[in-house]
């Protein structure tokens, strides 16, 4: 009797991994482009769906699960870096070390500012700027204008964009930070009916374009050209004293004590649950600076692949940490070892709190829901460009496993909701049946 229950729950096992697998293959939506998928079961290290894993596609911001691992496993969950400093005699020397904190409009961390508000030597900003190249390799040049875009540098403020806020019906937008005011002005088209703010492509000039009784609400931000003048100058004005900004790289190899600043589990959980590229990208210089004191993207990327992933089935193909470059390739079962990885080394809990969950929060709020009064069984890392749609990471089943999964979409001339819909059917079942 024994033996015939062990071998129905084989064939019920082997039969629910077949439909996955026919429901994946035989799908008239998933068959009009390219699909990577795998599903793994860690439990018993056994792959139960494998298709294209082996092929690389690019990841779009599945790449931040790699941006992800290194920071966590570089800067841990506590404090960052955010500051390198020297003392000479009555000058105190500063400069940045990509910490994307200092008052970000989200993350309003204040402790490199308290800490140079009470200083009494005389202030100097070291400009390390061009160690940093304000886009990534492979970013399209008009997406200037774009949140997701900002600029990358070596002393963020203000998270390097400028926010324009309206909070409620009958009151004027901010703007933050205040000194852009002068650089705004208003072209308002007859008949304009929503609200809309652009920045001139080489200089920071906006405009607007707003009805003058619309009632609406907004909070959108669009990013400023970074340089090392303006943050010398948005310091003096938000300090109240003169920061002077001089350049001599030799006290960049200097023996500099570090500030500690903002709490890098604020800054994964605000990176991965909205994808925020801003952060990520800083992220990698953070991790540069705590490895050799220099601000390099390609630095942190290139320790990260010798030391922390050299075990992974394909070499990643890892140029940014965003994913906002279409020259990143990765393959579903590099991703799948991957997760592995982030589950033996990361609490579930702080997974669960790092990562997007399925209706409820994050970039996956609207999809992949569980049954009514259910908590979450998707928690997992989206990605998205106009030639790439990803999902991955793990899967809670009713049966009480947690299942890794990733898949990974590219060259699909439909969209991304078509593919995520038909996405849902396929992760529920899992969830329902294995």
């Amino acid at each position: 009797m024994k033996k015939l229950l062990i071998a129905c729950l084989i064939l019920f096992s082997s039969c629910t991994v077949q439909k996955i697998n026919n429901s994946l293959t035989k799908s008239d939506i998933f068959d009009k482009g390219h699909l990577g998928f795998m599903l793994l079961d860690p439990d018993k290290d056994k792959v139960l769906v494998d298709i294209n894993s082996d092929k690389y596609f690019i990841p779009a911001s599945n790449t931040k699960l790699f941006t992800f691992y290194t920071s966590y496993t570089i800067l841990g969950d506590s404090l960052i870096n955010g500051l390198n400093y020297l003392e000479r005699g009555d000058s105190l020397i500063f400069w940045g070390t990509g910490d994307p904190s200092l008052l970000h409009p989200d993350l309003k961390n204040t402790v490199a500012l308290d800490f140079l508000k009470n200083q009494t030597k005389q202030l100097y900003l070291l400009d390390n700027f061009d160690q940093v190249d304000a886009f990534g390799p492979g970013w399209a040049w008009d997406w200037y204008n774009y949140y997701y875009a900002t600029e990358r540098s070596a002393f963020p403020i203000y998270g390097n964009v400028v926010r324009f806020d309206k909070k409620d019906e009958n009151s004027k937008f901010e703007i933050i930070p205040s000194q852009f005011k002068n650089l705004l002005k208003a072209e308002t088209p007859e008949n304009w009916k929503s609200y809309n703010f652009q920045r001139d492509q080489n200089a920071n000039l906006f405009t607007y374009q707003l009805p003058e009784k619309w009632e609406g609400t907004f909070e959108t931000d669009i990013p400023f050209m970074t340089s090392p003048e303006l943050a010398a100058y948005s310091l003096t004005e938000v300090l109240g004293k003169k920061v002077t900004l001089i350049k001599n790289e030799t006290y960049l190899s200097a023996n500099s004590k570090k500030l500690q600043t903002a709490a890098a589990d604020s800054i994964y959980s605000q990176m991965m649950k909205i994808s925020d590229n801003f952060l990520a990208e800083q992220l990698l210089l953070l991790v540069s600076d705590q490895l050799d004191n220099k601000l390099s993207t390609a630095d942190a990327i290139a320790y990260a692949k010798e030391n922390l992933l050299a075990d992974l089935p394909d070499e990643p193909i890892w140029v940014d940490g965003s994913g906002l470059s279409s020259k990143n390739m990765f393959t579903p079962r590099s991703i799948i070892a991957l997760l592995g990885k982030i589950r033996s080394e990361v609490p579930l809990e702080k997974i669960k709190a790092y990562f997007p969950a399925g209706g409820e929060s994050g970039t996956i709020r609207n999809w992949y829901p569980s049954d009514p009064g259910q908590p979450p069984y998707i928690y997992a890392k989206t990605g998205t460009l106009s030639m790439s749609n990803a999902l991955s990471g793990y899967l809670l089943t009713k049966s009480g496993k947690i299942l890794h999964f990733s898949c990974l979409m590219n060259n699909y001339p439909i969209s991304g909701n078509e593919l995520k819909t038909e996405l849902t059917k396929v992760l529920y079942y899992i969830h329902d049946k294995y």
